[in-house]
Order: C-alpha cells, then sequence, then structure tokens
C-alpha cells in the first residue's frame, strides 16, 4: 500500500510504503475497546468517600443500658443498622488504573491508525513545524491541510513552537509518536502524522 506525502502546504512531496499486513488487513475493534476502556480508567479520579462506623460523627456514648429493656443490645447509635449510622462496605477513595498488556496498547494504536487510513481520516505530512509560536500559524497550517473540528497531530518529536501554537486550540492535540494510545486516535476526527511517525509507528506492529 501506498501513502501520498505532503508537505504543509498541502502539496504532494513523495509517497510512503505502507505494510499490507498492518494497515490493510481487518480491524481489530476490540484492541481499540479495550484500550480505550483502560485509558479512561487511568484517568478516573476515584475520589469518592463514604463514612463508615468509625468515621460518623457522634456515638460515643452508649444509647441505653444492655440489659432491662427489652430492646436489642447496642453500644453505639453510629451503628450501620441505625439512621445517621456508618455505611458498610461503601465505597473508598481508590486507583481505577490496572496493567493492560504491551502488545494489546501497540495492536489498539495500530487498529486505530488504520480506521482512520481506510475511513480516509489520515493525512502523511513531510513535517510538521511553525515559524512562530502564535495560534493563529496553527490555525493557517491545519486549514491548509483541510482540517476541521478535532484534530491530532503526531510527530518523532513535537516541534516546541508549534506545541505551544495549538494549546490553545480546543479540540486538538500534538503529541510524540511514543505517547500516542488508541484513546487519542479514535477521539480525533482528523489524523496528522509525520512520516517518520508512521515508519515508528508501524514498527511497533512488527
Amino acid at each position: 500500500m501506498k501513502l501520498d506525502v505532503v508537505n504543509t502546504d498541502n502539496k504532494k512531496v513523495g509517497s510512503l510504503e505502507l505494510k499490507d499486513e498492518v494497515f490493510a488487513g481487518r480491524v481489530n475493534s476490540a484492541l481499540i475497546w479495550e484500550s480505550v476502556v483502560h485509558a479512561n480508567a487511568s484517568v478516573r479520579r476515584g475520589t469518592h468517600a463514604s463514612k463508615n462506623r468509625a468515621l460518623v460523627s457522634g456515638g460515643g456514648k452508649k444509647p441505653y443500658k444492655q440489659k432491662g429493656t427489652g430492646r436489642p443490645q447496642v453500644g453505639s447509635s453510629r451503628t450501620p443498622l441505625w439512621r445517621h449510622g456508618g455505611t458498610v462496605f461503601g465505597p473508598q477513595p481508590r486507583s481505577y488504573d490496572y496493567a493492560l498488556p504491551r502488545k494489546v496498547k501497540r495492536g489498539a494504536i495500530i487498529a486505530a491508525l488504520a480506521a482512520k487510513l481506510q475511513g480516509g481520516m489520515l493525512v502523511v505530512v513531510d513535517e510538521l513545524t511553525a515559524t512562530e509560536s502564535k495560534t493563529k500559524s496553527a490555525v493557517d497550517l491545519l486549514k491548509r491541510l483541510g482540517v476541521d473540528g478535532k484534530a491530532l497531530l503526531i510527530d518523532v518529536q513535537p516541534n516546541e513552537k508549534l506545541g505551544i501554537a495549538v494549546r490553545n486550540l480546543a479540540g486538538v492535540q500534538f503529541l510524540a509518536s511514543a505517547r500516542v494510545g488508541a484513546r487519542d486516535v479514535v477521539n480525533a476526527t482528523r489524523v496528522i502524522v509525520t512520516k517518520a511517525a508512521v515508519e515508528k509507528l508501524q514498527d511497533l506492529a512488527s
């Protein structure tokens, strides 16, 4: 499979040979799903908390004497059986992150890129640079490349000036190829990737 390589003016300057076994086959949507679920779980804050009987205020005094009242024996008014008592097995602060196999992560990234490629939503450029660190220059660059809406820019080593220029644009991300995840690719409408980054990413599937 050959893919056109364009410059920042959206003019063809070359072509890129892609591996058919990586980008031309069936998209493994199961791997993408697993990677997206993992990414969502890893950023979940998990700050929820409920008070157990040790944390609920009050309840230090025994409500009534142990025997002779005909009522059940109770040592604290903050027992979970009573109103205003503590919560049993309630949620506590924790991390929702978990380990995802490296092969699954890599396979999901390739599958997500293949889906964008097959959908005509992936553009390969020779380089991603900016002459000045201004949002206007980033807007002009995206406009020349025909990008509208959410976009993901990928390079092996992101250009610092362009990174500053795009950070104020809503829905636009500029990431290093080593830090790209399947969720980043899926969440973008268009993916703009440099030739060097494509070569590096497709090597992950080897």
